[in-house]
């Protein structure tokens, strides 16, 4: 299987313009391990299987293990209040009196998510960020709606930190990755740079991102871990093992673990190879049996992970620029589906002829931490403009504008591919006029 799985990746990524790449794939009891490309276009240094990549928001999956781990210990509830735990918590609306670890874990804690505040390197920097979140606005009542949060799940590695006594980093090395018997990782850069450590390439040409560390203060979000792919197929196999190791060692019951993979809250948007659900932590999908993972993104890393209980498969690839939506649809989703068995939906593609919609229930500003949408009439369907706003511009995100047409219900889907695929938005709509446009964040009507 390997070698045939290496020319494919191989000639998928030349195809798609890949820096570099890793996949790990357990399937049939065996790992299986490819690389291609260079882990940086500025020294080609060769990308290999050990190579350790930003991981982004899978971090949060394993934020959420840290988490899960005092709710099997006693030391934690969901359903109490965060400020039980860590009382300086408060966001801007005085919400923190009724948001709880578990609105945390399931993204539905109803405040800015993408606040990405730099407080320094010092172990005190999640205590500096929790006392910055005083600041963070409204989105919506706790536990009304799912919006996607990167500062609650700092939050949660605060809580981690304080019952523990301990920063969130040790408590990831102790009680996560040394037990599990990972050794491709890096939580901090003087860690990463002892691997092959994959730098980010951005734009169409696949250019070095010129920084590479980003803040520590959101790293229990997925800022800052570093991990080879099959340190995520060793996590996902803790999961099919019910919350063991391969060596025997527990590290969540097995009353947590269903936990984590039960749906707590439904997701907004077009169902399909998207998540439509999420756990306590854990991306939920319908296609056609239990899947469960997360995907991740840093500056030019991008990262996809599954799990699949009943195929007892587990995948886990990573992409340091442009093509990785190509590698995806070419390589990583063909090997779930011959291997797993699982009929795995394609990307969402517009209809051949769109319904005309009347855009005047659509058609407005809405406003987040990050970006911005302005929405206004278009040939019967909408154009949609993106505002970046700092953070977002630091990034390279730049202005842009797309015509998207109408997909289903509230769902819109763009005419145009951009890195092949078609990027999709859903309105929520409140009596009869849409009070967010959600694109996995819920952005508030202005």
């Amino acid at each position: 299987m390997r070698e045939d799985l290496q020319k494919r990746f191989d000639e998928a990524a030349g195809r798609h313009g890949v820096p570099g790449a890793a996949l790990a794939v357990w399937t049939g009891g065996e790992l299986v391990e490819v690389a291609t490309g260079v882990v940086n276009r500025n020294t080609g240094v060769e990308t290999t299987p050990d190579s350790v990549f930003q991981v982004g928001s899978t971090t949060k999956v394993w934020t959420a293990a840290l988490v899960m781990q005092l709710v099997d210990e006693g030391l934690v509830e969901l359903d109490r209040p965060v400020r039980d735990y860590l009382p300086e918590f408060a966001v801007a609306d005085g919400a923190e009196k009724s948001i709880t670890v578990r609105h945390l874990l399931t993204h539905t804690g109803g405040f800015d998510g993408d606040l990405f505040e730099d407080t320094g390197r010092g172990d005190d920097c999640l205590d500096k960020f929790v006392d910055y979140l005083h600041g963070a606005g409204h989105v919506h009542e706790p536990g009304a709606l799912f919006s996607y949060c990167n500062a609650g799940y700092c939050v949660l590695g605060a809580v981690v930190a304080r019952v523990r006594g301990t920063t969130w980093e040790e408590a990831m090395r102790e009680r996560l990755l040394k037990p599990l018997g990972a050794t491709q990782w890096g939580l901090l850069p003087e860690e990463a740079i002892l691997f092959r450590a994959s730098a980010g390439h951005v734009g169409p040409e696949g250019t070095v991102y010129p920084s590479w560390q980003m803040p520590r203060s959101n790293a229990p979000a997925g800022s800052t871990m570093c991990l080879a792919p099959r340190e995520l197929v060793r996590f996902g196999r803790m999961f099919l093992a019910g919350g063991v190791t391969e060596d025997g060692t527990r590290l969540l019951s097995e009353k947590s673990v269903a936990a984590m993979r039960t749906p707590q809250v439904e997701v907004p948007g077009v169902s399909g190879l998207l998540a439509n659900r999420w756990g306590l932590g854990f991306e939920l999908f319908d296609w056609g049996g239990e899947v469960f993972g997360h995907d991740g993104g840093t500056i030019g890393q991008s990262t996809f992970w599954r799990v699949v209980p009943g195929a007892d498969f587990a995948i886990a690839m990573t992409v340091n620029g442009p093509g990785f939506m190509g590698l995806l649809t070419e390589v990583a989703l063909p090997l779930i589906r011959e291997a797993a068995g699982l009929p795995v939906p394609s990307l969402p593609v517009p209809p051949a002829t769109p319904q005309a919609v009347d855009p005047m229930p659509y058609a407005g500003r809405y406003d987040g931490p990050a970006m911005s949408y302005e929405v206004t009439e278009a040939d019967g369907g909408l154009e949609i403009a993106v505002i970046p706003g700092e953070f977002a511009a630091k990034a390279g995100v730049t202005p842009t504008s797309a015509r998207f047409v109408h997909y289903s219900d509230h769902s819109f889907i763009a005419a145009e591919p951009e890195e092949g695929s078609h990027q999709t938005v859903t309105f929520v709509v409140e009596d009869g006029r849409a009070a967010y446009i959600h694109n996995g964040r819920a952005l508030r009507r202005a």
